[in-house]
């Protein structure tokens, strides 16, 4: 487990816009302008599949306090449909300065 440098919210969103890039096949995370209003299925074209390995990169990243699967249980269908980078950014963002509290 890596050791999160910084939780703030411009550290997180760069990490998974990062990771994004990642899941997205990109060369580079420059090819595409990843935004927090942009939804991670409409916008983005991500897949179940999807969210499940961005899950699993993100506890690699920042350990089991960033549990991605157990989030996205709690919640409604029609909110993990409309579920944007922003809100990934946020949930992340918010379990780091649980952690840290």
């Amino acid at each position: 487990m890596t050791v999160p440098q910084a939780s703030s919210e411009t550290a997180v969103l760069g990490e998974i816009r990062t990771i994004l890039a990642e899941v997205l096949d990109l060369s580079d995370v420059d090819d595409i302008e990843i935004t927090a209003e942009m939804s991670l299925i409409d916008d983005l074209g991500l897949e179940s599949i999807d969210l499940v390995s961005i899950g699993s990169m993100l506890t690699e990243r920042y350990g089991e306090q960033v549990n991605l699967a157990s989030f996205l249980a709690d919640q409604e269908m029609d909110d993990v449909i409309k579920l944007t980078v922003g809100g990934l950014v946020d949930f992340v963002a918010s379990r780091l300065s649980n952690d840290q509290a």
